[in-house]
């Protein structure tokens, strides 16, 4: 049994099987990456090994520019150059490759070796200029979030947590989404507003993902993260369009007190939109800060409170408890994933 599997298969066999039989994948997960010249190569992180722990065979590996400030034209792009740097040094630490398309996952999975899709959240290193779509794409750019927290100069469209201003999609966000289908990178939606999202479906001929969500009748017990978190959530209605369109919808750890309140959130949005449309988006880092915990923004495979498995275990094996089946499991696990991965990669290098 691969490595990734064996912790969890001393605990309980059968989520040890399933853990290594299907592709566990998380659609949207931080790296800490320095993005300042003077802080490359970065330091030491050992991805590796935290995702063995975890039973995860990828991860959609992003960060944004706009943290910070943007003071002034370049600081997006500089950010931007610098943490890819950053990535490509951290990942030949970690003796790790980036997934250009399907066969390179599957390979990976074959061959009990993690690996992650580059992914970026937010269009402002761009600034502008179409060209760097391309750019990007030859460092291994394969998953493009379009928006983030701030509006990019020029902006891509209506961010949910912002009064809409621009009337959903811009026309660079446009030619932004109709350059990356022309390279082969898969569009990723989160932090799109309704109007935004609808705009952006007719323009695509394949199928998005939306990350990292809940549904927004899935509250937790919590009710100041549910006040904060609220406006990131995902009505069934916009479920429902992004579905129809093959889409797929990540579910994120956040609202969840638990692995089973996990699961549960998992299984609300299965009850709306369909096994064939919902996967794993914690938005969470694989290598928290000093600290760690159970927090936003805190470890993967600290996720909950006296999590003793790591993170794909621990999931499985509440999905398995709540009436979850090994199918199921493998759809949402991955399987749903690599689907709009392989059309929006396929038959590109």
């Amino acid at each position: 049994m691969p490595a990734v599997a064996r912790a969890a298969d001393e605990m309980d066999p059968e989520v040890g099987k399933l853990v290594a039989a299907t592709l566990g994948i998380d659609m949207h997960n931080h790296i800490d990456v320095p993005l300042a010249a003077a802080d490359l190569p970065g330091p030491e992180v050992d991805l590796a090994s935290e995702m063995k722990r975890s039973g995860l065979s990828a991860i959609c590996m992003t960060f944004a520019v706009d943290y910070q400030p943007i003071r002034k034209p370049g600081d997006a792009y500089d950010r931007f150059v610098n943490g890819l740097t950053a990535t490509d040094a951290l990942l030949t630490r970690n003796k790790m490759r980036r997934a250009l398309n399907l066969k390179d996952l599957q390979t990976a999975h074959d061959e009990g070796q993690p690996i992650v899709v580059q992914s970026i959240e937010g269009g402002h290193f761009l600034e502008g200029k179409l060209e760097r779509v391309e750019e990007a794409y030859r460092r291994g750019l394969r998953h493009f979030g379009l928006l983030h927290d701030h509006d990019a100069e020029p902006p891509l469209g209506d961010i949910y947590t912002v009064p809409a201003h621009l009337g959903g999609l811009t026309e660079f966000g446009g030619k932004v989404i109709k350059e990356c289908e022309r390279l082969g990178i898969v569009i990723d939606l989160a932090h799109a507003n309704m109007e935004t999202v609808t705009a952006a479906l007719k323009i695509v001929t394949k199928p998005v993902l939306i990350t990292h969500t809940g549904l927004d009748t899935q509250l937790g017990k919590n009710p100041r993260m549910a006040d904060m978190m609220k406006p990131r959530l995902i009505g069934k209605e916009q479920a429902k369009v992004v579905a129809e369109a093959g889409g797929v919808i990540g579910v994120w750890t956040h609202l969840a007190d638990s692995p089973e309140d996990y699961a549960s959130n998992v299984r609300a949005l299965v009850d709306v939109i369909g096994v064939d449309h919902v996967g794993i988006g914690t938005d969470t880092k694989l290598t928290p800060p000093p600290g760690g915990g159970a927090r936003r923004g805190g470890g993967t495979n600290q996720a909950w409170p006296d999590q003793k498995a790591g993170f794909y275990h621990a999931v499985v094996a509440a999905m398995l408890k709540s009436g979850f089946t090994a199918e199921e499991i493998g759809k949402i696990g991955g399987g749903n994933f690599c689907r709009v991965f392989d059309a929006g990669t396929a038959g590109h290098s």
